[in-house]
């Protein structure tokens, strides 16, 4: 999963975005409102988080934008501001949810996945295909009833390619989604980390849930589909 944080403030910024990396979120950061509504604009983000109070652009600015311009991102206000009429009229303005600084990391994850899952219509931390299960929550997989062990980007591409079962990945959807915008669009990395988790999930099991669909991605789903 992918979230973008607008946040100007550094060290709030820095604390969030290694608290949903530990969650084993993609996170991209912007310092202000109209960097981060370019990010919104031009990228496929599962969720946004952001502050009220930027430089260039306020948070309700960037959330009655994205909304007037149909983007449907799930957005989470992170604010200082308490008061009722606030979190109404970020609401009204098309927020999704409303927390207020400080916070606990643990709190902000939890809220995160509830908007996703609405987004997704998944009513579950759960997901399954064909005795493969990934708990998004407690960071296991198994297979028929077999734990499999994990590297952190490997549950993530994982993770990415259930949520899209049947869906062809084009290389670069999985580089943009389970990487940081700073990822290298020519490296081979993409292609590695398919290696290790196919080897993982794939080589002492049937059917085969990963296939290569040549000269453009990858495709998560049964052999006999």
């Amino acid at each position: 999963m992918k979230v973008l944080i607008i946040e100007d403030e550094k060290e709030i910024a820095s604390f969030t975005k290694k608290g949903l990396e530990a969650e084993r979120f993609t996170v991209d950061t912007a310092p202000d409102g109209e960097k981060g509504l370019y990010l919104a604009k031009i990228n496929d983000y599962d969720c946004v988080v952001m502050d009220i109070m930027m430089p260039k652009k306020t948070g309700l600015q960037v959330c009655e934008e994205l909304r007037k311009e149909k983007h449907k991102v799930p957005i989470l206000i992170l604010s200082v501001k308490s008061e009722i009429q606030d979190k109404v009229t970020a609401l009204n303005l098309g927020a999704d949810d409303y927390l207020i600084k400080p916070f606990a990391i643990e709190e902000l994850v939890a809220r995160i996945r509830s908007l996703i899952r609405r987004k997704a219509t998944i009513q579950s931390n759960v997901l399954k295909l064909n005795g493969l299960t990934l708990d998004t929550i407690t960071n296991k997989v198994w297979r028929n009833d077999k734990p499999i062990s994990l590297r952190r980007k490997e549950f993530m591409l994982l993770e990415y390619m259930m949520r899209n079962p049947g869906v062809t990945l084009t290389r670069s959807m999985i580089l943009e989604h389970v990487w940081d915008m700073n990822a290298d669009p020519f490296t081979n990395t993409v292609d590695v980390h398919v290696r290790y988790l196919r080897n993982k999930i794939d080589m002492d099991f049937y059917p085969k849930l990963i296939h290569t669909i040549h000269g453009v991605g990858y495709k998560l789903m049964d052999e006999d589909e």
